[in-house]
């Protein structure tokens, strides 16, 4: 006998239960279900007022997924992606520009460990911390393979 088919806001908590959703991006996964009659926006703004469906923390699990491996400009560009604006987005942005040197160096040091001895090779860890989202001076920094002052 096949699964009864779920509603709409059956669909909505069942993906709110796996992981955080941003709102477009769970509005754009239920809108593949909604059928006529269905006002997705109403359901979205019920899970928010319910605070099932949460901006904040759909930021800073992302934040928490992402930064470990990524340099702020990625993660604030998929921040973007998600529709966050304004205020939270400054305060997430500020919080991680504290951090983007020391994440450079470990994302350097897992990837390649020993600083590089010749041009090409120095271009290619570049290159790479570059393409993560990492800022020019981050990366030149993480690749000098030094501890920062404050770690010592």
């Amino acid at each position: 006998m096949p699964a009864p088919q779920l509603s709409l806001k059956g669909r909505a908590l069942r993906y709110l239960s796996m992981r955080e959703h941003s709102r477009l991006e769970l509005g754009r996964k239920l809108a593949r279900y909604a059928e006529e009659g269905d006002d997705v926006e109403a359901l979205l703004d019920f899970l928010e007022k319910n605070n099932w469906l949460s901006q904040e923390r759909f930021a800073e699990s992302l934040v928490n997924r992402k930064a470990g491996r990524f340099g702020n400009s990625r993660v604030m560009a998929e921040l973007q992606s998600h529709g966050l604006k304004g205020e939270a987005l400054e305060e997430i942005r500020s919080s991680l520009a504290d951090s983007e040197t020391a994440r450079a160096r470990e994302v350097w040091q897992r990837k390649f460990g020993t600083v590089a001895v010749d041009a090409a090779e120095r271009a290619k860890q570049m290159r790479f911390l570059l393409q993560r989202g990492f800022s020019q001076r981050a990366a030149r920094t993480a690749m000098q393979g030094a501890p920062d002052d404050d770690e010592l």
